[in-house]
């Protein structure tokens, strides 16, 4: 049995110790004898990134093991056999355990020590609350470079079968630990990672930071004198607050910050020492020019946007849908090819990143609704899913219709122009995306819907800019559009769809100058028409796609890319472009 299969027999586990301390905190909280840890956004996010961390091991998990079985078979430091038989004894079977532990805490020191190290492990601590939930959010890319901590256990020839089962004994004993209902424990907080002792690891308190790092045992802390015991009341989370419900974000920003850093210093040497000095060094030159605020610990608030009742609920439906979703796909994950695991990471993570949002006030009911509806769209397209491809292929166009028809509704004076426009647009893509599902006869009627669309949009972005208001972006997408018109011509363009296929690449390299020179001409007083030049060039870059893949050249998941890219541009364009005069 897979490690993955594991995770989802113990979930149940997990989440009736979860239910019990929320029922727990609540009582205590009523009787004033402690508190509620738990917000249904923070632990939606702990959780979400529990989810995205598992479902991504799938992928890079192999990482891990492939470069841990390989070490061990190559330079093991003693006779397979012989390492076997030791290894597979009740005692070698706990000193691997107290060995991999020993590795752990260097692991994680190191991840509080080396700035590109902290990157990946930030994301666990991110959290403002604790308890169980906490336990959960794990990063999605600690496997990139941890691997080469537990490299000492294949010397020693521990066999990867040992190594697997021991890392998810230490794994799973850690996830209790994470708890305030839960005090100090006397004799056991001196010997094992205890609730009292991990406290200390996640708080942020000037006398707390950075100290007992164990796994199992916190002797290890002891031994190298990182040890503080728990004697004042901890603040969590981190020292550059997270402020966002986005897994994605969660998992990118200090890697963005380290990567802004390393671009600004002037010095070779510092662009390189950015990423392995301690988390918050920065060069002397990037800190004059760039300056953040010190930390101050009774600045601290905690992040939460208020969202309605109705909005909470919806986004708990949502999330438990997604969590069936990844326990289904964990479960059958090991019979998965890699690139058909990739799409099921790519769809479970805008789902992920949708409920995020709307728990974050980014994105309404109606637009999580489109994003869902999109990502099973693609993935069913490129896994071969035809009968949910048939049914949410449509429903995402319908969905963003109704989303710009309500809030055109809403404006005063009801519908414009521009919003008849945009309308007009969606529905002309709406009725190709129906006729390209079809026939291959029907292809050239798509095609022909795709060109109204495109030509609505033309109109609509020369509201209140004129036509082509910046000759160069016209002249740079026809370069473009005449590049990628020449190398199908090359690619076998069928000579019937020659000047059908002309046309059409025309229209929407206009298409994408007039919405680049709406956003030159807007830049200052409407900021969102870049993203609706964004918009506009990923459709160029799917129709690109669509074509090379139908006339040149099959493309590896063709669907992934050119529905991806395609609903990119649509759900760009359909939020971003609004009516002048609703500012």
């Amino acid at each position: 049995m897979r490690s993955g299969q594991i995770i989802v027999l113990v979930s149940p586990v997990f989440f009736l110790l979860i239910a019990i301390e929320f029922a727990v905190g609540r009582a205590r909280a009523r009787r004033g004898t402690g508190q509620d840890t738990y917000r249904l956004a923070d632990a939606v996010n702990s959780i979400g990134l529990g989810m995205l961390s598992q479902i991504s091991a799938v992928l890079t998990g192999l990482l891990r093991i492939g470069i841990y079985t390989a070490v061990y078979s190559a330079v093991a430091l003693f006779p397979q056999e012989a390492a076997r038989e030791f290894w597979t004894t009740w005692y070698g079977w706990l000193l691997a355990l107290v060995f991999y532990d020993f590795c752990y805490y260097w692991l994680h020191r190191m991840g509080h020590e080396s700035a590109v190290l902290w990157a990946a492990h930030v994301v666990h601590h991110q959290s403002q609350h604790y308890n169980l939930s906490t336990a959960l959010r794990q990063t999605s890319s600690g496997a990139l470079l941890g691997w080469v901590f537990y490299l000492p256990m294949a010397v020693a020839g521990v066999p990867p079968l040992v190594f697997v089962v021991v890392a998810l004994i230490d794994l799973l004993y850690q996830f209790w630990v994470h708890t305030e209902q839960v005090g100090k424990l006397g004799w056991f907080d001196r010997w094992f990672c205890s609730p009292s002792n991990h406290r200390v690891h996640h708080a942020v308190n000037d006398t707390y930071l950075d100290r007992n790092y164990g796994g199992v045992l916190i002797v290890w802390d002891r031994l190298f004198g990182t040890f503080r015991e728990e004697d004042e009341r901890c603040v969590y989370g981190t020292r550059g607050e997270l402020k966002s419900w986005d897994p994605l974000w969660a998992n990118a920003e200090v890697y963005w910050a380290l990567a802004r850093d390393s671009w600004h210093a002037r010095r070779w040497s510092d662009k390189l020492r950015v990423w392995f000095k301690p988390p918050g060094w920065r060069p002397d030159d990037v800190a004059a020019r760039y300056p953040k605020p010190a930390f101050d610990i009774a600045k601290v608030t905690r992040y939460e946007p208020v969202v309605s009742q109705g909005v909470q609920w919806f986004a708990g439906l949502q999330f438990l849908a997604l969590l069936a979703g990844v326990t289904v796909f964990l479960w059958f994950s090991d019979a998965v090819p890699l690139p058909q695991a990739a799409v099921w990471l790519a769809a479970l993570t805008a789902g992920l990143w949708a409920v995020g949002a709307v728990l974050q006030g980014r994105l309404s009911v109606t637009e999580v609704l489109l994003v869902e509806a999109a990502a099973l769209a693609t993935a069913s397209a490129a896994l071969g899913i035809g009968w949910l491809h048939l049914l949410f292929k449509p429903l995402a166009l319908a969905i963003a219709i109704a989303f710009a028809a309500r809030r055109a509704q809403r404006q005063p004076g009801g519908m414009t122009r521009f919003d008849a426009l945009l309308l007009t647009g969606l529905v002309f893509s709406l009725a190709g995306d129906v006729l390209l599902m079809g026939p291959a006869n029907l292809f050239v009627p798509g095609l022909v819907c795709f060109l109204l669309a495109h030509l609505a949009y033309i109109a609509l972005f020369r509201i209140g800019v004129g036509l082509f208001p910046r000759p160069r972006a016209l002249a740079a997408t026809l370069l473009i559009g005449a590049g990628m018109y020449a190398f199908l011509w090359q690619g076998g363009l069928p000579v019937a769809l020659r000047i059908p296929v002309g046309f059409y690449v025309v229209v929407i390299a206009c298409m994408a100058a007039q919405a680049i020179g709406r956003a030159a001409v807007l830049r200052s007083s409407d900021p969102a028409a870049l993203w609706v030049a964004v918009g506009a060039c990923f459709f160029m870059l799917s129709d690109a796609l669509l074509a090379i893949n139908r006339f040149v050249s099959p493309l590896p998941l063709a669907s992934l890319w050119v529905l991806a890219t395609y609903y990119t541009a649509q759900m760009l364009i359909v939020r971003h472009a609004k009516s002048p005069r609703s500012g």
